[in-house]
């Protein structure tokens, strides 16, 4: 048989160690043929020499409107509070669609060198940003086809009830393209009033939810926990994620696990943004200060969805970045504690497969007819790829190859 692309002595992430390697055939962007030492000839072949091939990692939750925005903002404040909200919103008027379109664009590239081949990405709506971020990052979706797919989740960062003008900007983004819908009730006066006005939005477009709640110090309130009631009341389970969730990391075990139990059964997935939660959590002590990060090995282990994403990246939400989802993924498991093998083989999945199905991409996964998004680490396998943060030496799109990193060489004497 003869093949568009074939990567030949590879190793896929589910492989037991002593099992043989094998070759993937890759045809008309999917993939035709998975066996050690396929026959035939290829377009293109690659050796991968034992290394890891995995499907594209999936970045959950990143804000691709917001990223690369640090020199315009404040800097001389104090550690507490933060106020990474307000530094933002003082900017936003010298965004323009184009300019978006120049810093998401440098942003989405490094996510796409480190091996990510689908992404959402959250995009702020208010008066005073109007549509120029959502236009923006729209623009990406067809301009980076070729190598990840993009999807558009709107969002109110700086309140819905409290804010006029906001919601009638969110209808005219939802009506103009964006698949997904978000939330960040905190900042709104009445955050209960902004969850059950989201889950609407949603029922009117058909559409998933995204959302930004409980960051705090305390569990005293929790809006997961609406979420949870109205993904139950309106039949929305496995259609709504809940992203930080920090207040889950302040609550006693017992506590915790019926929370987790109520998310399960109610359809809520999780996603941590570890490097913002760190950076951002913790700031109303000076000392035994909190890590303020969910511990997402125990959600899973309660049968939660979980993934880990990157979130901002340079701006005063998270300072920091590289679009390495890797790095976060390890950066959760050292602090969180995790370090037995299949702890980091469960976190390894909040990249891939669980991220995958957060997001309902039923295609997901190295399977004869499936999409050829691969992606080759410098690493036998993914629990080492995992723990070292193995960079990416080649990925590929439908087969096409979008990415190419030599191996480090050392230059003996």
């Amino acid at each position: 048989m003869n093949f568009d692309l074939v990567l030949r002595n590879v190793r896929l992430p589910d492989a037991k160690p002593d099992q043989p390697t094998t070759d993937i055939g890759v045809n008309q962007g999917r993939i035709a043929a998975l066996a050690p030492k396929l026959g035939g000839s290829a377009r293109e072949e690659m050796q991968g020499h034992g290394r890891l091939v995995c499907s594209g990692f999936v970045e959950t939750h990143i804000h691709l409107d917001k990223a690369c925005i640090l020199g315009r903002c404040e800097h001389t404040l104090k550690r507490n509070p933060h106020l990474a909200m307000e530094r933002v919103s003082a900017v936003k008027h010298t965004f323009t669609v184009e300019d978006v379109i120049e810093r998401a664009s440098a942003t989405i590239e490094k996510c796409i060198g480190h091996g990510a081949t689908r992404m959402r990405t959250h995009c702020e709506v208010d008066p005073k940003v109007g549509l120029r971020g959502f236009e923006g990052v729209k623009a990406l979706i067809d301009k980076y086809k070729w190598a990840i797919d993009l999807e558009v989740c709107v969002m109110p960062q700086e309140g819905l009830t409290n804010n006029p003008g906001t919601d009638e900007l969110m209808i005219a983004a939802l009506q103009g393209g964006a698949t997904v819908v978000g939330a960040a009730p905190s900042y709104d006066s009445d955050s209960s009033a902004q969850v059950r006005r989201i889950f609407e939005m949603a029922r009117e477009f058909d559409i998933d939810i995204d959302m930004h709640v409980d960051s705090g110090a305390t569990a005293e309130h929790l809006d997961t926990l609406l979420v949870c009631d109205l993904a139950e009341k309106y039949k929305w389970g496995g259609r709504v994620a809940v992203g930080h969730v920090g207040k889950l990391a302040t609550m006693p075990g017992p506590a915790l696990e019926k929370v987790a139990k109520r998310m399960a059964d109610t359809g809520v997935a999780a996603t941590v943004l570890t490097a913002t939660d760190l950076y951002l959590g913790g700031r109303h002590t000076d000392h035994n200060v909190p890590r303020n990060v969910v511990d997402l090995n125990r959600l899973t282990e309660l049968g939660v969805t979980c993934s880990v994403a990157s979130n901002n990246i340079l701006n005063p939400f998270t300072p920091f970045g590289d679009g390495q989802l890797l790095r976060q993924v390890n950066m959760h498991a050292i602090v969180t504690q995790r370090g037995n093998d299949d702890e980091v083989k469960a976190l390894w999945n909040m990249a891939t497969s669980s991220a995958a199905k957060l997001m309902r991409k039923d295609d997901y996964g190295i399977a004869v007819g499936g999409p050829a998004d691969l992606v080759v680490l410098d690493a036998p396998d993914a629990i080492t790829a995992l723990r070292t943060v193995a960079p990416v030496l080649a990925a590929f799109k439908r087969g096409r190859r979008t990415v190419t990193r030599e191996p480090v060489r050392l230059h003996k004497p």
